[in-house]
């Protein structure tokens, strides 16, 4: 699966250590910065992952930030992002399943390496309850989710 994975500077240890996670698993996973620890702004590599999943560059995103609550935001602004903020697999896997979500947020000072690769395999390994049925309520809401008139 091509992944594009964004952090801003508190979180490129666990996105460094997420990208060669996923490359060993298999995965095809773009890198969207920053590559050191320097002062950025989480809005500018929010924006830059949520436009590489609109544009089909990447089938799913994640966003690393402190808290992952500014990156998540940020990435929300773009009406083809879904990205929900996660911190145990449950919630990873039914922001797939009832939601489809295309992006996660985690943060990286609050979720530890291994509960962060639980979340991703989770969200990589559900399927959007709605896949198959374009007239399932899941379907529906998620439509709304991109188009809330």
């Amino acid at each position: 699966m091509k992944i594009a994975i964004a952090s801003d500077h508190a979180a490129t240890d666990l996105k460094a250590e997420l990208r060669d996670w996923l490359t060993e698993e298999g995965h095809d996973v773009a890198d969207l910065g920053p590559e050191r620890g320097e002062s950025v702004d989480y809005p500018d590599y929010g924006y830059k992952l949520a436009a590489a999943v609109a544009d089909g560059t990447a089938e799913r995103g994640i966003a690393l930030c402190g808290s992952g609550i500014g990156i998540s935001i940020a990435a929300n602004r773009n009406p083809a992002v879904r990205c929900a903020l996660v911190s145990e697999p449950l919630s990873a896997a039914l922001s797939r399943e009832h939601n489809d979500a295309n992006c996660i947020a985690m943060g990286a000072r609050l979720t530890g390496i291994e509960m962060a690769k639980a979340c991703v395999t989770a969200f990589l390994t559900t399927e959007f309850a709605g896949a198959n049925d374009p007239e399932s309520r899941h379907q529906r809401r998620a439509n709304k989710l991109s188009d809330p008139q």
